[in-house]
């Protein structure tokens, strides 16, 4: 299995990914750094050439956020299809929406061989420095900021970090921004320092911009400076129920059936299939590095009652730990997916952080407060070597938290 080494580079594909021509024609190769930045705080889509793990129950609860449909019962069952399918990454691009703006990746994943899954882990699968602009902010806009006749208002501290300094010798102090967004349009706003109290404004061209991204209050912008001194312009649409799909649309059915056939077959062939990833839409990650899962299902032990905190998405795009309590594990639906790791671990969550949490969670989302011995990389690819000896069809055995 050949690894391509990290690539470093502001802008572009992803690492070590060559651009195809039709990429290049659509100018789907994005930057990097600002693609992150509106997908999540939390999200890092793995190296490509590295193992990941692909859940199709996963993908299908990014198909029902999506269209606002839970998967029919009279779905086909696909017998060959197991609840977690490891795989090669051999592709991955990003992509924004012309209209929207949303974020989404295209991903080529092959099936791997029981021998294949037997080579040792390498060091770029076993992390890699996160992909997340440092000298940024986010803020969720109100009903001023989108008021065509107002302007943007922007924090004392966000402005003095990533946009360039005002002359505070001029009366009021004022510059002009240009900012690139995520399709390389540029964006011009008249940065200025007045008001009572004096605030930080963007306002010529703000405008322009509410309107042409039709954004209102409840959706974000975020801003980047970053390390070739360039501005740089995102934003997030705020969740809203979804509108009647049109005809032309899949049915949510034709979808959920789709992905399930094109994994089934890829999964009983060994062929390469394509999925497509939307991080703002998915209630979670559904391809996951190989190495992230093996320490969390064969390093971890868990048990009913244990203490665990996890990480959450905050508004202006921070992160904070939340507190919960394992109150079982179980497969989440052993009728389609038994012995699968995919949310099955039910848990309660602290009340006074409980709002609108999942009640279930997956092994390699959690932090364990209870913390064991670490296992030394090789200790921990022999274990995962030995499992596959075990596994039936080089799938992984069922599993018991003690």
């Amino acid at each position: 299995m050949n690894l391509s080494p990290s690539a470093g580079g502001g802008g572009g594909c992803l690492p070590d990914q060559p651009a195809s021509p039709e990429v290049s024609e659509e100018h789907k190769c994005l930057n990097s750094e600002l693609w992150h930045a509106c997908a999540g705080p939390l999200v890092s889509l793995p190296v490509v050439g590295s193992r990941v793990l692909y859940f199709p129950q996963g993908h299908s609860e990014q198909v029902s956020a999506s269209t606002n449909k839970e998967m029919e019962s009279q779905i086909p069952n696909y017998p060959n299809l197991p609840p977690q399918l490891i795989c090669q990454l051999h592709n991955a691009t990003m992509h924004a929406d012309a209209e929207t703006d949303e974020v989404y990746a295209q991903m080529t994943l092959q099936p791997l061989s029981p021998q294949e899954l037997k080579d040792p882990f390498l060091p770029a699968e076993l992390g890699c420095a996160s992909k997340q602009p440092t000298n940024y902010f986010c803020k969720t806009l109100t009903a001023s900021d989108t008021s065509t006749h107002g302007g943007f208002s922007v924090p004392r501290r966000a402005a003095e970090k990533v946009f360039p300094p005002l002359d505070f010798t001029q009366q009021p102090p004022v510059q002009e921004l240009v900012a690139k967004d995520l399709h390389g349009n540029e964006w011009k706003f008249r940065h200025i320092f007045r008001g009572q109290p004096k605030r930080h404004l963007l306002t010529t061209g703000w405008s322009v911009f509410i309107s042409a991204k039709r954004l209102v209050a409840g959706d974000s912008v975020l801003f980047i400076w970053n390390d070739n001194n360039q501005l740089l312009l995102g934003i997030r649409r705020a969740n809203r129920p979804q509108t009647v799909m049109p005809s032309s649309v899949l049915s949510s059915d034709s979808m959920h059936i789709g992905l399930l056939a094109a994994a089934a077959h890829a999964a009983s062939t060994n062929s390469r299939f394509t999925i497509f990833y939307n991080p703002r839409a998915s209630p979670t990650e559904f391809v996951i590095p190989l190495a992230k899962y093996v320490k969390a299902v064969y390093h971890t032990r868990i048990s009913v009652g244990m203490r665990f905190r996890m990480l959450f998405e905050t508004e202006e795009s921070s992160v904070r730990r939340y507190m919960g309590t394992i109150t079982g594990i179980s497969d989440l639906d052993p009728v389609h997916w038994q012995n699968s790791h995919w949310r099955s671990v039910k848990v309660g969550w602290d009340e006074s952080t409980a709002g609108e949490r999942q009640p279930r969670v997956s092994l390699w989302e959690i932090e364990p407060l209870t913390t064991y011995p670490m296992f030394p990389i090789i200790q921990l690819w022999w274990t995962w070597y030995k499992s596959l000896d075990a596994a039936k069809g080089g799938y992984f055995p069922t599993w018991s938290a003690t």
